[in-house]
């Protein structure tokens, strides 16, 4: 996205762990920085973006230096999610292969009997094209906030670690691993800090996005149709709008970075697919009913704030902004943002896009047709859903963004789905949400204490601080919270809703409502 000119300083449009400035999509379909009046020559979309600022400051060389590597990291991290969806047919195919294998090693009397498997395996190949076909459309549309032609030789920095690949959302990505259950189900354990945030308030230095806007028939992929018909006709010659996204240039990256992009594809089915509307009864209904019982009389010309953190995929912070909230969205994972921002910015019209999200385990299905069945997403249409103006997607890492004075009771609202157990301090998560609520505000949460960081074994370095529900709530009461509601809720978790296995969570959803600012001053 190159520079931006501020009266105070310089900006660099990022994602990362610096804060972002206020953005705003204007009547005349233009970005422009709210808070200076800045034009950038963009397409009215909602965008992801994140930018660092030294108000009033120069940098001297060992700042520019210092900044020129953590970009460089940063980049690093971007290519190698953006090589983990690249390699998803590669892997899935050696997936097939070895079931193949395993096939060929049974007698031909067994073989006899399970017949129909080399045509399972070749429909099963149709169905791995059909979301490769999804995800290059998605990766097409991408439009990385970092110059990616950055050269990698000089992030060998010894006083920088290596940027995080990423972080995933609670109960399906803990432990930033997939991880193999017993039963054969695949049990995603990667929970992502969600976005960094764009406050509302005066003086901020955040991205605050106003509107969806349908991006028309011009966004017609007319590559993707090109790769279409190379797969019809077995051809591999393929066009790329990015040179980034050459399969040719990507990284080999560990299987469990794929199995990222597996998870992501069983998260639009619980965020943007009509079969996934049965969970998100269980967990955003209560959310969306609580939000309305507590804020009963909304005023349009002044609507109250609410903050998501976590936002996976950004259905609930899209739902609270059509209730009429001034939602903010924030997401840690790249994974998640380059799906959300794809979804919320791309699709045309209900029902668009097909997946096949349970192929990827032969275990408890009850039948090949149950393994096989289609998903179609999304089941509404993002930019004509009815979003309250000011609704905003941002990433980055809730406690590096949100610790900040410029966003001190910010917030009517925080709401956290499958999120507090994404924190290597979850004290720290409670004093933050404390902090930038405004007195009065209330804090509505659902989900489990199954933290992201426990057993990470071999990293030491690893802070986890793994308080039980009990010690949750006596912290919460210290920060100046009052409880007005507290119930258990049971719900699952990205689950296939057919599976013989059904893993479920016993939830903790409660509404919170902040007394005063008194312990935010003793702390």
């Amino acid at each position: 996205m190159g520079l931006v000119h501020c009266p105070a300083g310089q900006a660099h449009c990022k994602w990362g762990k610096y804060s972002s400035s206020e953005l705003e999509i204007q009547s005349n379909n233009e970005f422009c920085l709210g808070r200076h009046n800045k034009i950038l020559p963009e397409s009215s979309r909602l965008r992801f973006l994140r930018v660092f600022r030294r108000d009033g400051e120069y940098e001297d060389e060992e700042q520019f230096r210092q900044r020129k590597l953590e970009e460089a990291l940063e980049v690093k991290s971007l290519r190698r999610i953006i090589s983990a969806y690249l390699n998803y047919p590669d892997a899935a195919e050696e997936d097939v292969k070895r079931y193949e294998r395993s096939f060929q090693k049974l007698p031909l009397a067994h073989k006899a009997l399970l017949s129909h498997y080399p045509q399972k395996f070749q429909r099963l190949r149709r169905c791995i094209a059909t979301n490769t076909y999804f995800i290059f459309g998605m990766l097409q549309e991408f439009e990385p906030p970092l110059d990616m032609s950055q050269d990698m030789d000089n992030c060998e920095d010894p006083h920088l670690q290596c940027a995080p690949t990423d972080r995933c959302s609670s109960a399906q990505m803990n432990n930033i691993s997939c991880q193999s259950a017993s039963t054969g189900e695949r049990t995603c354990s990667t929970n992502c800090p969600r976005s960094e945030q764009a406050p509302l308030g005066e003086g901020t230095n955040e991205v605050q996005i106003n509107g969806l806007h349908d991006s028309g028939p011009e966004s017609s992929p007319s590559s993707l149709e090109k790769m279409k018909e190379a797969d019809k006709c077995g051809g591999d010659q393929v066009s790329f709008s990015h040179d980034w996204l050459d399969p040719s240039l990507q990284s080999h990256v560990p299987l469990v970075d794929v199995d990222k992009v597996r998870c992501i594809i069983r998260n639009i089915v619980r965020d943007w697919a009509a079969e996934g509307q049965k969970e998100r009864d269980q967990c955003y209904k209560p959310i969306l009913d609580e939000l309305n019982a507590v804020f009963p009389h909304r005023s349009k010309e002044n609507p109250p704030s609410c903050l998501v953190p976590g936002a996976g995929l950004g259905r609930l912070a899209l739902e609270i902004s059509c209730l009429g909230f001034v939602s903010q969205g924030n997401e840690f994972s790249y994974y998640m943002m380059i799906c959300s921002s794809f979804i919320l910015n791309n699709t045309r019209t209900v029902g668009e896009w097909t997946i096949y999200p349970w192929i990827h385990s032969n275990c408890n299905s009850l039948s090949d047709n149950d393994q096989f069945r289609p998903v179609s997403f999304p089941d509404i249409h993002p930019a004509s859903a009815g979003i309250t103006e000011g609704f905003s997607m941002c990433g980055g890492d809730f406690v590096e963004v949100y610790n900040d004075p410029s966003h001190v009771g910010v917030w009517d609202a925080v709401v956290t789905c499958f999120f507090i157990d994404t924190a290597h301090n979850i004290v720290e998560y409670i004093e933050i949400i404390s902090r930038i609520l405004k007195d009065g505000g209330v804090w509505i949460n659902l989900g489990p204490l199954l933290y992201h960081f426990a057993d990470m074994y071999g990293q030491e370095d690893e802070m986890s601080i793994e308080l039980s529900l009990e010690d949750v709530r006596r912290v919460a009461l210290d920060y100046g919270f009052q409880f007005e509601k507290e119930e258990t809720i049971e719900t699952t978790y990205t689950t296939n809703p057919r599976s013989m296995m059904q893993n479920r969570y016993f939830t903790a959803f409660w509404t919170l409502r902040k007394l005063s600012s008194k312990k935010d001053a003793a702390h």
